[in-house]
Order: structure tokens, then sequence, then C-alpha cells
């Protein structure tokens, strides 16, 4: 998986982090996980024309020690579609940003 890696957080830092995650992005379908959605305008090739199936999002995934933003754009509606691809350069840096907003507002240090 092509992944933005945040390892060796302390156990203050991951309830920080998980508190903003609660507060900025959408609850995933499982535990620690989270939905960080692609806004319109930054819909790649791949995704327009797609309108039944979106939205799109990238997964952020939060575990004990590590925090995982993903590269895939996907589907809420379908897993099995042309639309789900890689991230495109600029929707790569949309995932940077959100991971530096939440580092530099919780004073993570990891």
């Amino acid at each position: 998986m092509r992944q933005y890696l945040i390892d060796e957080i302390s156990r203050l830092e991951r309830d920080n982090i998980e508190s903003w995650l609660k507060r900025s992005l959408k609850h995933g379908p499982l535990e620690g996980t989270f939905w960080l959605e692609l806004p319109p305008d930054l819909l790649g090739p791949e995704q327009k024309g797609h309108d039944d199936c979106g939205p799109f999002y990238f997964s952020v995934v939060l575990e004990e020690k590590e925090l995982r933003f993903e590269f895939l754009v996907r589907s809420a509606t379908n897993m099995h579609c042309s639309c789900i691809s890689w991230a495109t350069s600029e929707q790569r840096q949309f995932v940077l940003d959100c991971a530096d907003r939440l580092l530099t507002e919780e004073m993570i240090r990891a």
C-alpha cells in the first residue's frame, strides 16, 4: 500500500491524534479507521463522471503506535470500479497537507 506513515507515537500523542480525527474526519467502518473526503475540485480523471461512486475518500488508520494516511482514492459506494485509483500529485498533496495540519495543531513530535 502506498501511504504516509507516522510511527513511534506516544500514548499521549495517540490520544491527541484520536481526538483530532474524531472531530475532523468521518468515522470509517472499522475501529481506528477514518475517512478523509476528497474535495470535488480535486477529483482526478478516474473519478470524474463517476458521480454514483462518490463521495471519494482516503483512509486514515490510527493504531497503537502509528498513524497511516493511505494514498488510494476509494469510493464510498463501489469497491470494484475504475474510479478507485492511486492519488494524483495534487491529491497526495491534499493528504500531506491534512497530515501536517493534524501534527501542527496537536503538537505531535513523533
